[in-house]
């Protein structure tokens, strides 16, 4: 080992002065050393270090603490090793200490998990993918177990099924989060995205995870974004990336531009700074060209339908008409322009009372009136501190401004005011709107707030008169909609006809003409920050012109920077390598400068799944041959998060990359699970009234004052179905649990879950909490009822341990033929196994195995075949006590790609009678036997039997009659019969 304690955990540590330590690599076999308790947070004693912190002083002499931290990177190898002698011995209930880094060590040098570069077109594929991790620093928490479990699952059970299976991991290490501890530190974003990554993998190499290392990826590698680079190009060749000046979220503190998704309230959600609105120029990709494509297409996909309807939204497919409106100023002068707004209802054109213009529309400084002006752009300057989110939020007040302007409806002539609401985007249809609210609940709203008339032109049923207070949105039958000046007359027609009515004569006249509109905006693909993928293109400064990088010069790589601060200016940080950004171009000789903006972190994870196919190949991104084998992925899971963004970019990729035909499928995911979360332990609190005296929960609302006490595990109590004060049961506590997070202090960490239980202990938890796509919560009581299973298992084949805590070798399994109650146990699990692994319901199939092992505990002896055919069920969840047991019966290899046992329906006939049974001729009871059971079966049940036993238990039989499927007659000798009746 090199570096590595637990007191690399401890939070003393990893404030200032403290630098970060590296984080530990160990050598194959070796585990990491771990605390079965966590460290108190206020005080830490190390006598071997000479340090004693306290949390109350800890702001003490800075020099002490330099020279303290200078001595602990030499000394903490020295720390570790006394460590472990003093660590008292343990008696485990199973010896998982010495298995499972065993194991993993043989998988590792055996290469177990490998899947072969040579395909084998004779047996089907499996190919399981993760969503790609982002390496953070923190490590894993054990809800990120949760979906690599279950993949392994499939994967360890599609192998054991005679599949080819690809079940690789690797990282999607670019982005904001590493570029910003980067900064924070003046460390290089590099150093710190491999340090995350080794302690990743390390973390799941010590879950038994059956990944195929060899196949490993990361989008930092110039070897993986040379790829990334020539998609790029393709998409620029195909006229699909394209700069354009758009509005976007600027953050100044981060120095680069963000996503609507990563703004809330106005702020940055990550750092929480100021984010403002403001026009840049910026690299686009045309993903509206696909939008039809995404849409038609997701039908056919094998995805949770609420994803499905995620996306559809998301794409926002609508049809309806663009019409053209003439502008005028307050004295209805014609002012040569025309706004073209888009709407879903032009049968309610003749309900038009004003126009609603975005404040980013770029024609409004052309018809705002001088008088106007100031509160234009003062109203302007405010809705550019929002975000899209925030604008558009349907519960907010509305807010405007009017432009000084007018626009003439085409239908009637009539001069409508032009108004300014933020609540229109620039980015939506064409950043105007026929505002009718009559019809619309939002334009209802403002035109009352800012006193506009309300023309009604649509009622349910032609007759009813409309309630002037709220809108009616719904279709019907149209009034008051005719003019002979403009020869369009609506009126009695349906809403459906009106529109189609409507639109051919906006057509006809040229006012306007169908259209279809989609929410859906070109994707921002530029960020103004250091740690991306360089966006390979050239810019020749007399003509402006920007031409791609040959492809044989890539990769283009990200040069390395010693400052990559943001410059405060909009510049991105490349900006700053000058002797990079000068460069010349190849094909022409003209001097050029270089892109600056780098790729978003999306475009990385956009398409690894292919690259994973064919990792090595330096001439192709994948070969056709793997390509068309391999694709699509069959099962991909991650969570529901990102259910549009990831999936959706990946699917226009993957679209394109189908054009030109590099990929021979239309969908890169056949099949998508998004696991449920995994939430904290359950917190108690309490509540306090202004005397600090205890009050139940459902009174604390109407104290004027109250304050809120977290109440440990073992001062609560159930009473009912709430949770009380074990002192005071009157005092009733609110039960919740949250999200895992460092600032609720809930986070538990799988490296100590590991220490403390085993691998196989948390694998096989994760999945029996609940059902997979559920969200559950955490629960330490849990996870020691999951160990007690498998230490039962443990003894069911290896016997009980020593009186020093130890196992012999060997199993006490015995090479006997199974009776039929066995056989129909085993494959009644076999069965449910099996069907649940398929049916991803893993914590049913576990429940099966459990119930299997309570039946075996009865059984006088265990046949080896049976033990060989459970530990084969075993294996998918647990698969380091399977290895170990499946060794211990007597297999040299590994159990890997053994056959997955397969249920013999004979088996499973439910065909069980009532058999009665009579001692002396007179029945006493009855057993339930199978149809067929031999009377060694049948005695032997009855034998058991609660009732029947208390006549057989230590009496001499003098010989059985036995009718089969009729009768169990005990006839008992003469001096059982006289001593059961003195």
């Amino acid at each position: 080992m090199n570096t590595g304690s637990r007191y690399l955990d401890n939070p003393l540590l990893s404030q200032p002065p403290y630098q970060p330590l590296p984080i530990p690599f160990f050598a194959q076999g070796q585990r990491p050393f771990l605390p079965r308790k966590l460290t108190p947070r206020s005080t830490v004693k190390n006598e071997f270090l000479g340090i004693h912190f306290d949390g109350a002083k800890r702001r003490g002499n800075a020099c002490g603490r330099a020279r303290i931290r200078s001595r602990v990177s030499a000394e903490l190898a020295q720390v570790q090793e006394q460590e472990r002698k003093q660590e008292p011995s343990v008696k485990r209930a199973y010896p998982f200490h010495e298995i499972e880094p065993k194991w993993q060590e043989y998988w590792e040098k055996n290469k177990t998990f490998r899947t072969p570069d040579e395909i084998d077109t004779s047996r089907p594929k499996f190919y399981v993918l993760d969503m790609f991790p982002y390496p953070s620093g923190a490590g894993l928490h054990v809800g990120h177990p949760l979906g690599y479990t279950a993949t392994d699952i499939l994967a360890r059970f599609k192998r054991m099924q005679g599949f080819n299976v690809l079940h690789p991991m690797g990282w999607d290490a670019f982005g904001l989060p590493a570029e910003q501890y980067a900064i924070e530190t003046g460390t290089h974003p590099k150093i710190t995205t491999l340090r995350n990554i080794n302690r990743f993998r390390i973390q799941l190499k010590s879950l038994g995870f059956s990944y195929d290392w060899d196949r490993e990826i990361s989008t930092v590698e110039p070897e993986y974004y040379k790829w990334t680079q020539w998609i790029f190009l393709q998409l620029f060749k195909r006229g699909l990336a394209y700069q354009a000046e758009v509005p976007v979220n600027w953050c100044p503190a981060l120095g680069t531009v963000l996503a609507n998704e990563e703004v809330i309230d106005g702020v940055s959600e990550r750092g929480g700074h100021p984010v403002i609105r403001k026009p840049m120029r910026q690299w686009m990709l045309k993903i509206t060209e696909y939008a039809d494509r995404l849409l038609e297409d997701l039908d056919d996909l094998e995805w949770p339908e609420s994803v499905k309807e995620m996306q559809r939204n998301w794409i926002g497919r609508s049809e309806g008409a663009e019409l053209k409106f003439r502008v005028v100023d307050g004295d209805k002068m014609e002012r040569n322009l025309e706004l073209t707004v888009f709407t879903t209802r032009p049968d309610t054109i003749f309900g038009v009372t004003y126009l609603v213009v975005a404040p980013e529309h770029p024609l409004l400084s052309a018809f705002v009136s001088e008088a106007q002006r100031g509160d234009v752009e003062e109203y302007k300057d405010i809705a550019s501190k929002k975000s899209d989110l925030e604008r558009t939020e349907l519960q907010k007040e509305k807010t405007g401004v009017f432009s000084g302007s007018f626009a003439v409806n085409p239908a009637n002539g009539e001069a409508i005011p032009i108004w300014v609401a933020d609540y229109v985007l620039g980015s939506y249809g064409t950043g105007a709107i026929m505002a009718v609210p009559a019809h619309d609940t939002r334009d209802h709203e403002f035109a009352l707030k800012y006193d506009i008339p309300i023309h009604w032109v649509v009622t349910p049923d032609g007759e009813s008169s409309p309630d002037s207070k709220v809108a009616y949105s719904g279709e019907g039958i149209i009034i008051n909609s005719s003019d002979s000046m403009s020869g369009l007359d609506i009126n009695g027609l349906l809403s459906g006809e009106a529109a189609s009515r409507v639109t051919e004569w906006a057509e006809k006249t040229s006012n306007g003409k169908k259209k279809v509109n989609y929410k859906l905006r070109d994707w921002l693909f530029a960020r103004q920050r250091y740690w991306g993928e360089p966006i390979p293109i050239i810019f020749f400064d007399e003509t402006s012109e920007s031409v791609p990088l040959s492809e044989t010069d890539l990769p283009l790589l990200l040069p390395e920077l010693d400052d990559f601060t943001p410059t405060g200016t909009g510049e991105p940080p490349l900006s700053k390598a000058e002797a990079w950004v000068q460069t010349m171009d190849q094909s022409s000789g003209k001097i050029g400068r270089r892109e600056t903006s780098t790729m978003p972190q999306w475009a990385g994870s956009c398409w690894y799944y292919l690259r994973f196919m064919d990792p090595k190949n330096s001439k192709e991104l994948v070969s056709k041959e793997k390509e068309m084998y391999w694709g699509p992925v069959d099962v991909y899971v991650g969570g529901a998060e990102h259910a549009v963004l990831h999936l959706l970019y990946a699917r226009f990729w993957h679209k394109v990359l189908y054009d030109i035909g590099i990929v021979s499928t239309k969908e890169p995911f056949k099949c998508v699970i998004n696991q449920g979360i995994i939430l904290g332990e359950v917190q108690y609190t309490a509540y306090k009234d202004a005397d600090g005296n205890y009050v139940s929960a459902e009174a604390a609302d109407s104290l004027g004052e109250y304050t809120q006490e977290v109440v440990t595990d073992e001062k609560v109590t159930k009473s009912g179905e709430f949770f009380v004060l074990k002192d005071n049961p009157n005092v009733r506590l609110t039960a919740r649990s949250y999200k895992m997070s460092k600032s609720r202090g809930n986070v538990v960490n799988p490296d100590d879950v590991v220490f403390e239980y085993g691998a196989d202990s948390l694998r096989l938890y994760e999945m029996f909490m609940g059902p997979f796509r559920d969200s559950k919560t955490w629960s330490t009581n849990g996870i020691e009822g999951v160990h007690r299973f498998l230490a039962r298992t443990w003894r069911l084949l290896i016997g009980s341990p020593s009186p020093s805590g130890t196992f012999k070798g060997g199993t006490v399994a015995t090479d006997v033929e199974p009776s039929l109650e066995q056989l129909r146990s085993l494959h009644k699990c076999i069965a449910k196994v099996t069907e649940e692994i398929e049916g991803t319901r893993f914590n049913t199939g576990i429940s099966a195995m459990m119930e299997f092992i309570n039946a075996a505990y009865k059984w006088e002896k265990l046949p080896v075949s049976v033990a060989e055919a459970f530990v084969l069920l075993l294996a998918p969840y647990s698969p380091h006590m399977a290895e170990e047991l499946w060794s211990r019966l007597g297999h040299s290899h590994s159990l890997a790609y053994e056959a997955f046992p397969e249920a013999n329906p004979d088996y499973l006939k439910e065909s069980t009678i009532t058999l009665p049974v009579q001692i002396n001729g007179k029945t006493r009871g009855t057993i339930q036997v199978e149809e067929g059971c031999s009377e060694e079966d049948a005695f032997r049940l009855a034998s058991k039997d609660e009732k029947l036993s208390k006549y057989l238990d230590g009496k001499s039989i003098k010989k059985r009659i036995f009718v089969p499927g009729k009768i169990l007659n005990v006839i008992l000798d003469r001096q059982n019969v006289k001593v059961g009746a003195q």
